[in-house]
């Protein structure tokens, strides 16, 4: 990885996922990494669920019946479809990093292994630039109807990583409006914060800016697109989806702030695009002078948080390993 002194170059890739379709949208996860790379990055970025998209059916399908066949049928192809990194689904993905030297932001469905395998995660995985998944932070609370898909994750990945000058971290969607779990987030260094979305510049706008006033850090908003063209024919119960949806499902809406609130780069919408930026860490270390949230500001005698960064499993297993049975 090529770091010059105190500058990073980070990439956002706003992209249309393959709706439904995790092969082909790791696919085109990978020509992004490579693009970014060629481009000098040293972090790329992908919004939330990405790989294989977000749950739009609940909003667009008009029915909330409970016990749905409707639901239970998008549910069941979507579960198909979804991440299990432990059967070696981001291992191209990892691969690609290794051999472009650049770290990567993955927004992903996760059907992991040590929740039975059956139930789905909106998560967040950081990837170094040697190829190695560091953590993946399962969204602490799905919001509103996508309850009725996701499951409700964990402390486990609320963790910093080093890159060049920078410590950088990243939260899930509306996750970013959790004061508690940015702070987490704060106090273990960060100064530039990741933050994901399925893609609404309604929602980047604002917190963005927000978060870097709050932090003084950059912070780079990093959002999907979707439109309704992107949908697939082969899913059962699609015309119901295409006919109640908007044009844009997902508008995009990436966006960086540098650490004293002003736009570094406004938000974009509308296409796919991957939207390259130099940072500076001068700059973060700058703005720190009059506000440092978690440091010089900060009143630990008084206000502390505490946090529970334990894998959650439903059980537990001691075994006591080889023993001799004797009559």
């Amino acid at each position: 990885m090529n770091i010059r002194d105190d500058k990073l170059v980070v990439a956002l890739a706003q992209m249309a996922p393959v709706w439904f379709d995790r092969e082909r949208t790791l696919e085109k996860v990978i020509s992004r990494i490579i693009e970014a790379s060629d481009a000098g990055a040293n972090l790329v970025a992908f919004g939330e669920a990405c790989v294989p998209g977000y749950p739009f059916w609940l909003e667009y399908s008009g029915i909330t019946a409970f016990n749905s066949d409707f639901h239970k049928q998008f549910h069941a192809e979507y579960l198909q479809q979804a991440v299990c990194i432990e059967r070696g689904d981001l291992d191209d993905v990892c691969e690609i990093a290794r051999k472009c030297k650049i770290a990567v932001y993955l927004g992903i469905i996760e059907r992991p292994v040590d929740r039975g395998g059956k139930s789905v995660y909106a998560s967040l995985v950081y990837i170094d630039a040697d190829g190695e998944i560091h953590s993946v932070h399962r969204k602490l609370m799905p919001t509103y109807d996508e309850r009725l898909t996701w499951a409700i994750g964990d402390g486990h990945g609320l963790r910093t990583h080093e890159l060049g000058a920078f410590t950088v971290g990243g939260l899930n969607c509306w996750e970013n409006w959790m004061p508690l779990a940015r702070t987490a987030l704060y106090a273990q260094g960060e100064d530039l914060h990741i933050a994901v979305w399925p893609g609404s510049v309604r929602n980047t706008k604002d917190i963005t800016r927000f978060i870097a006033l709050e932090s003084r850090s950059y912070v780079a908003s990093v959002s999907c697109l979707m439109r309704k063209s992107d949908l697939p024919d082969r899913l059962p119960g699609i015309e119901t989806i295409r006919g109640n949806a908007p044009e844009f499902l997902a508008d995009g809406g990436s966006c960086i702030a540098g650490p004293d609130g002003e736009w570094v780069v406004e938000p974009f919408v509308g296409e796919e695009k991957l939207i390259i930026v130099e940072i500076d860490h001068a700059r973060v270390c700058g703005e720190r002078q009059n506000f440092d949230p978690t440091g010089h500001y900060s009143r630990p005698d008084v206000l502390q948080l505490r946090v529970n960064r334990a894998r959650q499993a439903s059980a537990m297993f001691d075994d006591p390993g080889d023993q001799t049975l004797s009559t």
